[in-house]
């Protein structure tokens, strides 16, 4: 493991696959330490079933152990409540050196070695999709940490602190003795608007990728398929990608003994569910599978992957490909509704993302279907976290609001 510096950090967990065991510790490391890093090592492994959970574990365990080593100069079993309070406010404001512009792998292969990225930074400032389109840099000096990251500061660090009590590693949580976390995270009143399509938009969305789908089938239909699925099974660009831990398969559509047809994937968590797969979702299948010459629908044990390689044969394997093909749609949905007119429903296009496409998908069917059936569709663990897409009662909220009067002589 390389050594770190306080002016320039350098990582410390790498990949899942190339994980380190602790043996690659300098021989100087302080043994506190690397009884700490054994610790930590041991923990994000617990999460190897989650790619995405393993990711967002080990940026929060790398920053903290670099703050407890290289700025409180402490191990892991002397911090305290005050220590965590200051490690917190360090992350609200950290020094530049420490703050990236882009996201670069931690190491890179050199012969068969694996090397720390001078490049890597524990945090990382960017711009919207609309700033950078507009020409817009990351400064280092705009950094700041958003609610959503305190929360997962404090949720990953203190199940990290629960973790190390169960190994006999230590006595006490110190982010559990933290009484008013409200000094850090802000309480939201009423329900977050949920970040999503306007029906408008999303008919030009759906059209735009048809129109593609019809002038170049051999690139396209896979890109319409690949809408559908995210918008008609509710699916997160995690669940079409191939991974160890999951591989997506046509295999994985299948009937039942009523004729009915489900979709299986693994979500969030490692967790296993089936989808219901609409006649619509059913239809957009058929076509895409007969563009690829195969059968109409897929036969019971079909391991064809589901959304296949643009060249060279096996499943895509990036989700990174899979945003680009879909920020290609939103890309050109965005210049047919400047070419019609609806310059401010083109401009807000600009920043949606991906996973816009669930959120719009499970806001249009739980306006029809059962929420009980929309939760189970869309993995949501309870039925709470589907109430919150059910946006009747901002409506009527909205509307009651809309005429009232400042000056009632106006």
């Amino acid at each position: 493991m390389p050594v770190t510096t306080l002016n320039s950090p350098t990582p410390l967990f790498d990949t899942l696959e190339n994980l380190s065991k602790g043996d690659d510790l300098p021989a100087t490391t302080d043994q506190q330490f690397k009884n700490d890093y054994l610790h930590a090592c041991q923990f994000l492994y617990s999460y190897r079933g989650s790619e995405a959970t393993f990711n967002a574990y080990r940026r929060e365990i790398e920053r903290w152990l670099h703050w407890c080593w290289l700025v409180a100069k402490k191990s892991i079993k002397e911090i305290k409540r005050q220590d965590f309070e200051a490690f917190v406010e360090f992350c609200q404001k950290p020094p530049l050196t420490w703050i990236g512009v882009k996201n670069v792998p931690r190491f890179t292969d050199k012969e068969g070695t694996r090397l720390a990225n001078p490049a890597w930074r524990p945090f990382v400032v960017s711009v919207s999709k609309v700033a950078h389109g507009k020409g817009n840099q990351p400064n280092p000096k705009n950094y700041s940490l958003s609610q959503k990251a305190l929360q997962a500061i404090f949720a990953v660090i203190g199940s990290f602190y629960n973790y190390l009590i169960q190994e006999d590693y230590i006595a006490a949580n110190p982010i559990a003795q933290i009484r008013q976390k409200s000094k850090f995270i802000r309480k939201h009143q009423g329900k977050a608007i949920i970040r999503r399509l306007s029906e408008l938009q999303w008919a030009y969305v759906i059209e735009t990728a048809e129109i593609l789908a019809t002038q170049n089938p051999v690139e396209h239909e896979r890109s319409l398929f690949i809408m559908n699925a995210l918008y008609g099974m509710y699916l997160r660009v995690s669940e079409l990608a191939a991974s160890d831990r999951w591989q997506p398969q046509m295999g994985h559509f299948q009937k039942d003994n009523d004729e009915n047809w489900w979709f299986t994937t693994v979500g969030k968590g490692n967790k296993e569910r089936n989808i219901t797969v609409s006649d619509a979702m059913l239809g957009a299948l058929k076509r895409y599978r007969q563009s690829l010459g195969l059968s109409a629908l897929p036969y019971p044990g079909e391991n064809t992957p589901l959304i296949i390689k643009a060249r060279g044969s096996g499943a895509i394997s990036s989700t990174r490909q899979i945003r680009a093909i879909v920020q290609n749609c939103f890309d050109n949905a965005v210049q047919r509704l400047q070419k019609d007119n609806f310059s401010e429903e083109a401009e807000q296009l600009k920043a949606a993302t991906v996973h816009w496409l669930r959120h719009t998908g499970i806001s249009e069917d739980v306006k029809i279907r059962p929420r009980e059936h929309v939760r189970d569709d869309a993995g949501h663990g309870s039925s709470a976290i589907t109430d919150k897409y059910i946006d009747v009662e901002l409506r009527a909220r909205h509307a009651s609001a809309k005429k009232k009067k400042i000056n009632p002589d106006a």
